[in-house]
């Protein structure tokens, strides 16, 4: 009857019992604009309804009439307790029925109207707020002969980056608004180059030291001028600015600047953003070098040859690395796209209210994310504890043979077969023992799909209210099959070790194996050498940077080729390799072996000629660092005064950079032998 008497004016969505009216409340929430709502129903009654309307928040912003024939004071007052909004007693008289309908709808929709008047302005303020930043980032921007899309590059690799860490790991306890913080503070991330004079900064090509001790000087700048605020000090933005500025070219192994900080001792935030600089660098044009491609730019990354950083966040750019092309193109042209989108609707549909056009964005947003959740072929669900509730996405309530919308799951026959009980109860407990800072639980459950057992890992994340102190009030997650988890898992490890062109292991990853042997054996006789390839920049000159990787990938193979199984090798950035060799006795035979059969031959055109530096354990100690730098000490001493050779660390004699050349009498050029013979 109700119905009939307004299906001419409004869209009716009808439910038969609590549960189905639940059910549509979680999937539609406040786009329904009136609940007309009986007590007496079979399930779940008109009390519990408002009782779990309440809980979740709806009520503030769906009105509720309660039609009933129940007229005793108690049942009122309790309705009112619960946030009813008015009341109509049967039998009803349909232009009394249709006038508080209409009184009502006109009430709450005046309210919405000013709700999104006073959201517009908070948005137009965070707006204005934003474009000051940009416009301040731009000047700093554009002293350095670039445009302002390099600031907005950095928001959008920083929102990016940061997302993807969230979802892979608790370790740090970002939230939302720390996202937006941080990636707000980025745009001020090279503020301090406002103080480096124009012909440092715009140099088209390398630095001198000095030169370069000047440039290094921004980061300090900045973070001072930041740290001068009066009166912000507090406000959680400059601080994350401030963190940002000054530690932004801080490296993980603690070789950047200007604190030499180390690992987690660096700010997350001057993290992420150092890995955005980074990136966004080597795929811009510079006055001193050209843009390198997306692909070539993830490989220098991941290889080490920027410098190291928090292996969390080389899983990140590993997993986001597809994404990155349309990030940067969206950050440049959406904002104004979106602006324009939206502006033309409006000149549409003039008459619509601010509320009207929340409600489409949010009708498109779940549209979205609905097209999105189906074509993951995740099992997604949502959990609400009051009612006790899960909602499935459409691909995961096909794949389990269930509704998608399940009451009292705990106690739901269907979902007891699917998912034990003891599973259920323990995911349960984990969920309930999280907490807001560290919500993310993980456990892998036996789930029978399509009548077979398959072990899955459900990864869930506790929602949490607003109270003081937080109440618990569900999750949201998802199942997936841990075969396949464990096959992404091993191609990330992969591909976070190993460097990408040659296959040999990235410095990172052979810095921490050839830790691991050390510490196995401390009284072995160990060895490092470092060589790089003499000449190789001309092999890129003259035959284009394919074939100088098609060269690298050569010698990566005469490399493994000519050491043994249990030695480690890597490519530790350019042209330079590694290699950390175990002997017994006389360690220079293992070494020329090694040398000659990296050079002396040609790859087609392109002659090979090496030059490497050798240090033993036992002349500098079982420190890695110690014995990494005396290797590439004597590298740099014997590029000093020739190339196509070997030499070997003398701590007596290369504290002023020389050493004794190794005797090679096939290699070495006449001048060469005789100053190794005059040494």
């Amino acid at each position: 009857m109700l119905a009939d008497m307004l299906g001419e004016e409004y869209d009716i969505l009808e439910a038969e019992d609590g549960v189905r009216a639940l059910a549509i409340l979680q999937k539609y929430g406040t786009e329904i604009d009136l609940v007309l709502l009986d007590i007496v129903m079979p399930h779940v009654n008109g009390f519990d309804v408002l009782s779990a309307m309440k809980k979740n928040g709806w009520i503030e912003d769906i009105p509720v009439i309660m039609i009933t024939s129940e007229t005793a004071s108690a049942h009122v007052e309790r309705a009112y307790n619960l946030g009813c909004t008015d009341f109509i007693n049967r039998p009803f008289d349909e232009r009394v029925v249709h006038r508080r309908v209409v009184n009502t709808i006109l009430l709450y929709a005046k309210q919405k109207k000013l709700q999104g008047l006073i959201a517009e302005q908070i948005i137009e303020k965070e707006r204005q707020s934003t474009l000051m930043i940009d416009i301040l980032s731009h000047i700093v921007e554009f002293r350095n002969g670039e445009s302002g899309q390099h600031v907005r590059n950095i928001r959008a690799l920083t929102d990016l980056f940061l997302n993807s860490l969230i979802a892979m790991t608790d370790r740090y306890p970002l939230t939302r608004s720390d996202v937006g913080l941080i990636s707000t503070a980025s745009a001020l991330h090279d503020i301090g180059k406002i103080a480096i004079p124009s012909e440092i900064l715009n140099k088209p090509g390398r630095l001198t030291d000095e030169e370069f001790q000047v440039m290094k000087t921004h980061s300090m700048v900045g973070w001072q001028m930041i740290a001068d605020l009066p009166g912000f000090q507090d406000e959680p933005l400059v601080k994350i600015a401030r963190d940002i500025c000054r530690w932004h070219h801080e490296r993980y192994d603690g070789r950047g600047y200007p604190d030499g900080l180390k690992g987690d001792e660096i700010p997350i935030s001057a993290q992420i953003v150092a890995l955005a600089d980074v990136y966004d660098a080597l795929t811009s044009q510079r006055v001193y070098k050209p843009a390198f491609s997306h692909e070539k730019a993830v490989e220098m990354i991941l290889g080490g040859e920027c410098g190291t950083f928090n292996p969390l966040l080389m899983k990140c750019l590993s997993d986001v690395a597809g994404q990155l092309k349309d990030t940067l193109h969206s950050a440049e042209h959406s904002s104004q796209l979106e602006m324009r989108n939206v502006v033309s609707e409006l000149h549409r549909h003039e008459e619509m209210s601010a509320s009207e056009r929340t409600l489409h964005l949010l009708e498109h947003e779940r549209m979205k994310f609905n097209f999105f959740a189906d074509m993951s072929q995740e099992i997604q669900f949502e959990y609400t504890l009051s009612p006790s509730m899960v909602s499935l996405n459409a691909f995961g309530a096909n794949r389990l043979g269930l509704e998608e919308t399940i009451l009292d799951p705990l106690n739901n026959e269907k979902v007891l077969s699917t998912l034990a009980e003891a599973h259920i109860q323990l995911l349960a407990n984990a969920l309930r023992a999280s907490t807001p800072a560290h919500p993310v639980v993980r456990r892998d459950c036996r789930i029978i799909i399509n009548g077979e057992p398959r072990w899955s890992r459900i990864i869930a994340r506790a929602t949490w209210s607003a109270d003081d102190p937080p109440q618990y009030t569900g999750a949201i997650g998802k199942a997936t099959d841990i075969h396949e988890s464990r096959m992404q898992l091993e191609a990330l490890k992969q591909e976070a070790s190993h460097d990408r062109l040659t296959g040999l292991l990235n410095h990172a990853a052979a810095k921490e194996q050839i830790l691991e042997r050390i510490g196995e054996n401390p009284t072995a006789d160990f060895a490092m050498v470092i060589f790089d390839l003499d000449h190789f920049k001309s092999a890129n000159d003259t035959y284009g940077h394919m074939f100088g990787d098609e060269v690298l990938k050569f010698i990566a193979d005469k490399l493994r080729e000519s050491i043994r199984e249990r030695d480690i090798a890597a490519r530790i950035g350019g042209d330079e390799f590694l290699a950390f060799l175990e002997y017994h006795g006389d360690l220079e035979p293992i070494v020329k072996r090694i040398f000659t059969s990296l050079t002396g031959g040609k790859y087609e055109n392109f002659p090979i000629s090496i030059s490497m530096g050798v240090a033993r354990i036992e002349m500098v100690g079982a420190d890695y660092d110690d014995l990494f730098h005396a290797a590439d000490k004597a590298l740099y001493t014997l590029k000093r005064s020739t190339r196509g050779n070997y030499r070997f660390y003398d701590p007596a004699t290369m504290q002023d950079m020389l050493s004794v050349i190794s005797p090679i009498e096939s290699e070495g050029t006449e001048e060469t032998e005789e100053k190794g013979e005059t040494k």
